[in-house]
């Protein structure tokens, strides 16, 4: 599977996307649109080894809710990220067994190669 879930309103998915400049072959998923299925959080949970490696304390309902102030468990961050697409890093691309979550420059560098460009 060739699939980057992203967020459209986000300029620096939008530029990441640009970057990798990503041919027909690869499916985008705008997760605001649909958000990460069950299934595929698994799968990304399994590549990285807990579903907090998955999970954005930068976004701004992490502090509203008050989560910076109670100790989540890997069932919290699990339920936080199915139940509402801000809490996922992003964007997070899967190209077969290789995983990509996050936007720093090593991230997108390593999808780059990955993906041929």
């Amino acid at each position: 599977m060739k699939k980057v879930y992203f967020l459209k309103s986000c300029s620096t998915n939008q530029r990441i996307l640009k970057q990798l400049n990503l041919g027909e072959e690869v499916e985008l998923q705008n997760i605001k649109e649909k958000n990460i299925d069950e299934e595929t959080l698994a799968f990304l949970k399994e590549k990285v080894g807990s579903y907090e490696a998955l999970f954005s304390k930068k976004a701004m309902k992490y502090r509203s809710l008050g989560l910076n102030e109670v100790a989540l468990t890997e069932s919290d961050y699990k339920r936080y990220i199915l139940e509402e697409y801000t809490f996922v890093k992003r964007p997070f691309m899967i190209n077969g067994d290789e995983v990509f979550i996050g936007n720093s420059k090593e991230v997108v560098a390593d999808a780059m190669k990955s993906f041929g460009k």
